[in-house]
């Protein structure tokens, strides 16, 4: 298994715009749909990844430990083509099967994740509550330090003290690393040029 690391995207970055269908409604949801007087937590994920398997059990308890504070929205853009295992269908039943109470969107055409410059399952980007119309980026990378194998409890450790201070309005989390996973899987021949594999 091939380890990639987060990208991490410039803080203070404007969230891209972005409308795609729910697997689990079969309704678009769009960036502009989204309650702007919370901060928004998208999440790249997939089905199959050992790294995403790892942590999942800790995303219900994220939606439900702030609900009404905090939007959520998890994305899934592996190709089709090469994981037709990660497609709608199957993130259809996952979602269903974990109980998960936000969106689960799929990225067909991978765009939405050129745009956040995602490198990784699973990879975590805090936005903002809109201000003056504008999410801006306040935290990316790792939900915590654990990983397969490592015996690190899954905690949410680092995702939720940056979530915690985007809500207290203390500003910028200063302990930011990045997230370790498998690859996006990119269409053949279409990886993005930030796309590196990390040593």
């Amino acid at each position: 298994m091939v380890k990639t690391a987060s990208d991490m995207l410039p803080l203070g970055t404007q969230a891209p715009d972005f409308r795609l269908p729910d697997s689990v409604t079969g309704k678009d949801v769009a960036l502009s749909q989204l309650p702007a007087d919370r901060p928004l937590l998208l999440m790249f994920l997939c089905n199959h990844c050992p790294y995403v398997v790892h942590v999942r059990d800790e995303f219900p308890r994220l939606a439900a430990d702030y609900d009404g504070r905090l939007a959520i929205v998890a994305i899934n853009s592996n190709s089709l083509e090469t994981h037709p295992q990660d497609g709608p269908d199957a993130m259809h039943a996952l979602a269903t099967e974990e109980g998960w109470s936000f969106p689960f969107l799929f990225d067909a055409t991978q765009n939405v994740a050129r745009a956040y410059h995602a490198a990784c399952t699973p990879d975590f980007f805090l936005f903002s509550a809109a201000r003056d119309g504008a999410r801006r980026l306040v935290y990316r990378g790792q939900l915590d330090g654990s990983r397969p194998g490592n015996s690190v409890p899954v905690t949410g450790q680092h995702l939720r003290a940056a979530i915690d201070c985007e809500l207290d309005g203390r500003g910028v989390v200063a302990e930011q690393h990045p997230s370790l996973g498998c690859s996006i899987k990119w269409a053949p021949g279409h990886e993005p040029d930030y796309f590196t594999a990390a040593r």
